[in-house]
């Protein structure tokens, strides 16, 4: 059984996809927290609505690095083993990135290395404008560079050439709850922990 910590700045669509894994008992794992930079987030609310503990964490006034100590507390309180970004529209600081080194994974809604760097509907806009006809998502761990880390596991679906960015990214958050599941098993169970840790 793995402590997950959830952070969040968005509607956290892939929390229920946590949750329904842990229910079902197909994922070995228990949500400790969700804490988000934005009090009214969807993510939040959901939290809430599913007995998770839930904590607005305001970043205001604060540097970077200040703000991610106040995430490390809160983070270590709950005996966190494990942090799942889910649409966190930060980048988190280097100090903190070292502390949780190998313990924070990201899902990217694109087939990296492909359009790294780019959040929500930009990257959807990037994959019809450049014409691909296969996009996805990517698990990663989080290191010190954006979208860099080893990747965990890609999924991935079609392009439609009648695709808007909208609809292409609900086709992707489709794959993005599964490959979350996917990558937190793996972990769980210590197959992809030991490529990356030495």
């Amino acid at each position: 059984m793995i402590r997950l910590g959830i952070l969040g700045s968005t509607k956290g669509t892939n929390l229920l996809a946590l949750k329904e894994a842990i229910n079902s008992h197909r994922l070995p794992a228990q949500i400790g927290l969700v804490v988000s930079n934005k009090a009214d987030a969807l993510i939040l609310e959901k939290a809430r609505q599913a007995a998770i503990p839930a904590f607005f964490v305001d970043s205001c006034g604060l540097s970077r690095p200040d703000y991610d100590q106040q995430l490390h507390q809160v983070f270590r309180r709950f005996e966190v083993e494990l942090i799942v970004l889910i649409g966190y529209m930060r980048i988190l600081s280097a100090q903190f990135v070292q502390d949780w080194r190998h313990r924070i994974i990201n899902v990217h809604p694109s087939l990296l290395p492909a359009f790294s760097g780019l959040m929500d509907l930009e990257v959807h806009r990037a994959f019809l404008q450049a014409g691909v006809k296969q996009s996805g998502c990517t698990v990663h761990y989080v290191t010190g560079e954006v979208d860099a880390g080893p990747i965990l596991i890609q999924k991935t679906c079609p392009v439609y050439a009648d695709d808007t960015p909208e609809n292409l990214r609900s086709r992707v958050q489709q794959l993005e709850g599964q490959a979350l599941v996917a990558a937190i098993e793996g972990i769980a169970a210590h197959a992809w922990q030991k490529q990356f840790i030495n």
